[in-house]
């Protein structure tokens, strides 16, 4: 594991604000390894794979947590997902030539959407808002005031290596004892700079920002690339068209093939591996009895 692919938490000791901090060094181009995305594309997917990873460390529970951006713009999609366990994907969709601009520019119309999807039975959730805001950081802030009525702040930033970024949060139901703590720590956060993000280690960040605070800094917890496809999911995926689609493109191309847009991985179904979908499950044996 990289050293710098990981994220860290931090508390503000006696005052209910919550922080985090990660650096995407090999997950993030290991991302872009898989696609040449152009530099204005590739600098929103990393502040979006950054943002996930920060608010997907918050899941209590087995789960990821994904974000999408889509819209009418030149940026058709961007996508990132995260586990609670650390292992992220990301991908971006778009067509022409796509300038740096404002985020609302490259996006267009469009919208912002948070889905949390547990592992186990727990109900899958999705908050979707209008998208609004010049950049990932401010979508993110306004999707936390009008859906979960958060305060929350959020630094973002990427460049061709690397993708980084900084969470403040008041905990809910909190009384702040030091009314001004929490605009402080927001004022005293946006003076980090983009390069200082992307180049400081987690305790000068701290420390240049808030040492007349006192922080309490957790352990490091590792970010890695991963992606959760597999045949079987795929499988899935064929068995909801249905056999007559399945069949129609059969007959059209001689086989199915269904390539990954997160990682590229290569999927490919003959007429036999086709057929074995919809096959009945044969009636279990009556079982023998103990001998």
């Amino acid at each position: 594991m990289h050293l710098h692919d990981n994220l860290q938490r931090f508390v503000f000791e006696d005052t209910p604000i919550r922080g985090e901090i990660v650096r995407l060094d090999a997950t993030y181009r290991a991302v872009l390894d898989r696609r040449e995305y152009p530099p204005a594309v590739r600098e929103v997917l990393g502040e979006l794979m950054a943002a996930v990873a920060l608010l997907a460390s918050t899941l209590k529970f087995e789960g990821k947590l994904i974000m999408q951006i889509q819209g009418s713009g030149p940026v058709k999609l961007l996508m990132a997902e995260c586990t609670q366990r650390g292992t992220m994907r990301a991908l971006a969709q778009w067509h022409g030539e796509v300038e740096r601009a404002p985020l609302s520019e490259m996006i267009g119309s469009g919208q912002f959407a948070i889905t949390i999807d547990p592992d186990d039975s727990r109900e899958r959730y999705q908050g979707v808002v209008d998208l609004e805001g010049g950049s990932v950081a401010k979508a993110l802030e306004h999707y936390f005031a009008q859906s979960e009525q958060l305060e929350t702040r959020l630094w973002l930033a990427a460049d061709r290596e690397q993708a980084a970024g900084m969470l403040l949060q008041k905990l809910p139901d909190s009384q702040l004892e030091d009314l001004d703590a929490w605009d402080r720590a927001v004022h005293l956060g946006s003076t980090l700079t983009r390069l200082e993000l992307l180049s400081l280690p987690v305790r000068d960040i701290l420390r240049r920002l808030y040492h007349e605070d006192d922080i309490r800094l957790f352990a490091r917890q590792p970010v890695s690339f991963r992606c959760s496809c597999s045949r079987e999911r795929v499988e899935a995926v064929l068995k909801m068209l249905g056999q007559d689609e399945v069949e129609s493109i059969l007959n059209e191309r001689g086989n199915v093939d269904v390539n990954c847009e997160f990682c590229g991985a290569h999927y490919e179904f003959d007429v036999v591996d086709a057929a074995q979908l919809f096959v009945a499950p044969a009636p279990s044996d009556t079982p023998s009895r103990a001998q």
